[in-house]
């Protein structure tokens, strides 16, 4: 209880700061890469049910084109029409997902923590989200190492926000639930080895 509710917050943010500070180069470049592809907006923000229910605007790299919400499903497959050509590569290398440190830093989540939904498909599994959402949302955990190719797995399909409700979801709030009753110090630090260790390869 200790580590969830103070040491957990203080390495979230101690490490947050390094990485920011470390990555800002490659921020820069990514910046510049997206801006010069299409003109459009740098990051994609987008609203995300967080602890005990509170609502955060989570930080992205934008990958798709402008407006890609009011194209299409709120999942994306893929062979998505609507990912840019350097949104494909920051999607393979998981860098997207770079400034969702800021998010950590401010709070919104945490590095280790159960990956944070939309409000729409909280609410079909809302039961289960009220257990899940008692702790901080994160950057990685189980779902998310045994889902890294997750728009490989919807690829193809006729109804991807379907098949993601009804087979992905429900085996990722699993995954979720187990990060509940494991959550540790030596959890955290072990999702953590295995995630950089899944993007290096």
């Amino acid at each position: 209880m200790i580590y969830r509710k103070y040491i957990k917050r203080i390495i979230d943010f101690l490490l947050a700061l390094i990485g920011i500070i470390l990555l800002i180069p490659f921020f820069i470049i990514i910046a510049i890469l997206i801006k010069k592809e299409d003109g459009g907006s740098i990051f994609f923000k987008q609203v995300r049910v967080g602890q005990y229910g509170k609502p955060f605007r989570i930080y992205k790299f934008r990958t798709m084109v402008e407006n890609a919400g009011k194209m299409g499903s709120q999942v994306t497959k893929g062979d998505d029409p609507r990912i840019t050509k350097i949104g494909k590569f920051l999607r393979k290398y998981k860098l997207d997902e770079l400034p969702q440190l800021i998010n950590v830093l401010k709070g919104d989540m945490s590095l280790v923590g159960p990956r944070p939904e939309v409000p729409k498909y909280v609410e079909v599994y809302k039961e289960d989200y009220n257990e899940i959402l008692k702790v901080k949302p994160g950057i990685t955990d189980y779902a998310t190492l045994e889902y890294v190719d997750e728009e490989e797995i919807l690829k193809g399909a006729n109804d991807v926000e379907k098949v993601y409700l009804e087979k992905v979801l429900p085996e990722k709030i699993k995954y979720y639930k187990k990060y509940i009753n494991d959550i540790s110090f030596l959890t955290d630090l072990k999702l953590i080895l295995k995630t950089l260790k899944k993007i290096i390869r």
